[in-house]
């Protein structure tokens, strides 16, 4: 039986990945960090199946004692302080967790057994004012956000550990992946929850920022397989994952507005407040590489994403579980 580590695994990724992983005959151990409230939703279905172990991405020896007590033979580090508006708040603490975290964990790894293969949760963001349409593998970065920087920082660390240390570790360059299981502060979230609770008479408008950003939107549940198929292959190598389309957050609103019988026109409201310092117009990736070596290819496609996530928050707020 295989084992895997996954950081961060009480986030969407990470809750989809461990169910991935289960199927697939793993033992599963998940990291989380010690806090005084502790939100489980995610993986509630889970917690009889996979190990919860606390352990800290800024505390090296518990990163240590933690691979030493579960032995993995992978690793999946997708925690992070992942949401673009905050870093501009607290680029500090974003750079430790989503920076310098990472080599934490490749330092730990190096020391405790160098034959963990590693993944690494890059990020579209990297490429921000981006320099070719559409972004390879080859494209250069350009971030635009201190979460940007510090997840260029990440990924050029695990490609150090690679070629200094002759370590399996890789990173994905993941495009916007959604699912019913995003966070709330999430601009898609934000809008398939307004949009249910517009329709069930819950809301009277949406607050949006930029319409006319532009992102190339896939599944979460369809990334995290592409996560496990880096780590099956004979050489690492990294990956951009995307769909190859790219969508605007105005065409994301209509669609979802649609689907419950609304006019978007109607409801959505431009509030300045929402708009980045240092906006990212326009990021559309090739999954090109994935699809030749993986083999790996994008199962839901926009609207299918944008109508679940309707559907999942009408149902939500219709059981009367509207705090999430």
């Amino acid at each position: 039986m295989k084992k895997a580590l996954i950081t961060g695994v009480t986030g969407q990724d990470g809750s989809y990945l461990a169910e991935l992983l289960l199927a697939k005959g793993y033992q599963v151990t998940g990291m989380v960090r010690r806090a005084s409230t502790e939100n489980f939703e995610r993986i509630e279905h889970l917690r009889t199946k996979i190990k919860i172990a606390q352990a800290d991405l800024l505390d090296q020896l518990s990163l240590i004692d933690l691979i030493e007590e579960a032995q993995p033979d992978e690793i999946y580090n997708l925690a992070a302080q992942s949401f673009v508006p905050t870093s501009w708040i607290q680029p500090a603490l974003t750079g430790e967790f989503t920076a310098l975290g990472v080599t934490k964990m490749l330092e730990a790894i190096r020391l405790m057994n160098r034959k963990i293969k590693f993944y690494q949760a890059s990020s579209s963001e990297m490429f921000g004012k981006v320099l070719e349409i559409p972004q390879t593998e080859k494209t250069p970065f350009y971030p635009r956000s201190p979460y940007g920087v510090a997840k260029v920082y990440g990924h050029f660390i695990t490609v150090n550990y690679r070629e200094s240390y002759d370590m399996f570790a890789v990173s994905g360059i993941l495009f916007n992946h959604e699912s019913p299981r995003r966070g709330l502060e999430f601009v898609t979230r934000k809008i398939t929850d307004a949009v249910a609770r517009i329709k069930l008479g819950l809301a009277k408008e949406l607050r949006l920022g930029n319409l006319d950003a532009k992102r190339d939107w896939g599944f979460a549940g369809d990334y995290v397989e592409a996560m496990w198929l880096m780590l099956q292959q004979k050489e690492p190598q990294d990956f951009v994952i995307a769909t190859g389309e790219t969508h605007s957050v105005r065409e994301f609103a209509q669609i979802a507005f649609d689907h419950v019988g609304l006019n978007w026109k109607k409801y959505v409201k431009v509030d300045k407040k929402f708009f980045r310092p240092a906006e990212v117009d326009q990021l559309v990736g090739s999954p090109n590489k994935a699809k030749r070596i993986l083999g790996w290819k994008p199962r839901v496609n926009f609207e299918g994403l944008v109508r679940m996530m309707v559907d999942a928050d009408l149902a939500r707020l219709q059981n009367g579980k509207g705090i999430r």
